[in-house]
């Protein structure tokens, strides 16, 4: 190996590490510290009484095969005794260590993807992760975005392959170092030198066996690491391709309607079955680099099983060791072997652990990269109006929408608001909620506003609880749910409020609107902002709605923003906003048309 290579691969190991102990450190200093700390030393004590174990049974076959080769009956039933209590002191210390480390896996598991999923739903950190896949790189810093796939994988699979598999590899290596460091010096008074002659001069090298065992490994350990190393990237990808053919699986689900409307199952099948086909091009790769491995593994521990017999044969045929003393080279010398061969053993649990830290740790930047917005917009909740002030809009890719927007709505106004399609209407709005990181400027909204988008998130579960969303049910009584449905003109769901069903399938889309506004209905803001709230009501349901909503903000003291392409949705309001196409050349694509007159 180059030394270049050597050093490489080397900052890459020590790289790892480092993010690995950045995303296992945390628990370990958590409010759960304590708990966490102390499992981890009954598992580290209960490993250190494994091998312990291991050398008395080590010692006991030595004296048990002794004892058959000289046909010695009373020592021969002593250690059939004696062996009794070593295996049930072994199993007990099995059984309590499988347990402990199961239980600080779990707890480990619970802790980390309660604190992950809690920075994920802060500050909005889930929806600018969407975003990012389509946000260009500020301009001069040649930085890539963070766009990191499939979030539900990391934090569902990801975090339990993670914590299961660092605690798992990690007290292997305790094992076997402490197994090494045990064993190595039996094996070093056991083997004796090694004497003779070669081209006329005297050899005599002591412990012969532990240098043939250390030469033997670090040969194994070197070809597997030549032939296993592709390994990292194709279970980096398989994770990725996994996770992609199962999110489009669970959006066919989800739009079913919409897709045997289109007529579009043969469309689907062919995206799903290319998904899938990715899915078995790298696993298929990842089996053959696995076959390649597992045939080198497989030989390796294959010929370990002789080669002690091979190396001491010559001492016992001459009668320098007895046939106890045989068999105890041998255990201790695969003992060795093996604590020395760990990283070929486990060769292909490192690589989907790195793989699966790689993930993690990519997960983890962005997230600290989206938390907050970069401060660019500054939002208050000051006074009793709406009022914005070089007010700056782009696209992720960073196409300016509007440039220096300065807008007002005072209490009691009516604003609609129109343009062509993306022209970046809804785009507005999400600066008004603060929620559009691609925004700078000021933006002052009123603290008790809601927001209606195009399409309104019906969650699963009870109808009263999906009225109330997010709020708890608890908090409003029945009447004044089932009023919510009446003035919302669902007055046959007003009966349903138990009812638990997957209400996004279940309901059209015109009942999803109307359920949506029947949620401004029962909590009664002040301010609404409404994004094509009616589009998909008849004439007669969207004006008989729009008075309704128009009526409860203002009996609130606020007022109501629209977004609408119906030309009698402009009944309702008193004032017209319209995005006109700017010329080219104009610092943005859009300026503001303000038409009409304030309450």
């Amino acid at each position: 190996m180059a030394p270049s290579t050597a050093l490489s691969q080397t900052q890459s190991f020590l790289a790892t590490l480092r993010r690995v102990w950045r995303l296992a450190a945390p628990y370990f200093r958590s409010e759960e510290k304590w708990k966490a700390r102390g499992l981890l030393l009954c598992v580290v004590v209960l490993n250190l009484g494994t091998v312990y174990v291991t050398v008395l049974i080590n010692d006991w076959s030595r004296v048990f095969y002794d004892a058959l080769q000289a046909k010695n009956q009373p020592v021969f039933w002593t250690q059939l005794l004696r062996f009794t209590y070593i295996a049930m002191a072994g199993i007990l210390v099995a059984v309590l260590k499988f347990y402990l480390t199961q239980l600080l896996q779990v707890r480990w598991r619970a802790w980390m993807t309660r604190s992950y999923m809690a920075r994920w739903m802060a500050h909005h950190t889930f929806y600018r992760l969407e975003l990012a896949r389509y946000a260009k790189p500020a301009a001069g810093s040649g930085a890539q975005p963070v766009n990191p796939d499939n979030p539900d994988q990391r934090l569902q699979e990801d975090m339990h392959l993670f914590t299961a598999s660092t605690v798992s590899l990690s007290m292997g290596i305790l094992n076997s170092v402490v197994t090494l460091v045990t064993f190595i010096g039996i094996l070093w008074s056991l083997s004796g030198p090694l004497s003779f002659t070669l081209a006329g001069h005297a050899f005599n090298i002591p412990g012969y066996m532990v240098w043939v065992a250390v030469l033997y490994c670090v040969v194994g350990t070197t070809i597997t690491h030549f032939i296993g190393r592709s390994l990292i990237g194709l279970n980096f990808r398989q994770q990725r391709f996994e996770a992609d053919f199962r999110h489009h699986l669970v959006r066919v689900r989800e739009h079913s309607e919409a897709i045997a409307l289109d007529r579009g199952e043969t469309v689907e099948h062919a995206q799903l079955d290319t998904r899938f086909s990715s899915v078995l091009r790298n696993y298929l790769a990842l089996v053959r680099q696995q076959k390649n491995l597992v045939a080198f593994t497989a030989s390796f521990a294959q010929l370990s099983v002789v080669f002690p017999f091979f190396l001491a044969a010559p001492r016992f045929f001459s009668g320098a060791i007895q046939f106890g003393e045989l068999m105890q080279i041998s255990r201790t010398f695969s003992t060795v072997q093996d604590a020395l061969s760990w990283f070929v053993e486990n060769y292909d649990s490192v690589a989907a652990w790195r793989a699966t830290a790689d993930r993690l740790t990519s997960f983890d930047d962005a997230m600290q990269a989206h938390a907050k917005p970069d401060g660019a917009l500054v939002r208050g909740h000051m006074d009793n109006a709406l009022a914005t002030r070089d007010l700056d809009v782009t696209l992720p890719d960073g196409t300016p929408l509007l440039a220096g927007a300065a807008l007002a709505v005072q209490p009691g106004d009516t604003v609609l608001l129109q343009g062509p399609s993306g022209s970046g209407k809804s785009t507005l709005f999400r600066a008004f909620a603060g929620i559009w990181p691609f925004a700078r400027g000021h933006v002052n909204v009123p603290g008790n506003a809601m927001f209606i988008p195009q399409r309104p998130y019906v969650p699963d579960g009870t109808l009263r609880d999906a009225l109330a969303y997010p709020n708890p049910a608890a908090d409003y009584s029945d009447e004044a749910l089932k009023k919510a449905l009446a003035d919302a003109l669902l007055p046959d769901l007003a009966g349903r409020l138990d009812d638990s069903d997957a209400w996004s399938q279940k309901l059209s889309g015109g009942e999803q609107q109307r359920l949506a506004i029947a949620r401004v209905l029962l909590k009664k803001p002040a301010w609404l902002f409404a994004d094509e709230a009616t589009s998909a009501l008849d004439a007669e349901a969207e004006s008989t709605l729009y008075k309704r909503l128009a009526a409860t903000v203002h009996s609130a003291g606020g007022a109501m923003v629209s977004i609408a392409h119906r030309a009698a949705v402009a009944d309702h309001h008193r004032q017209r906003w319209t995005l006109v196409p700017e010329a080219e050349g104009a610092p943005a694509r859009y300026r503001l048309r303000i038409e009409g007159a304030s309450a």
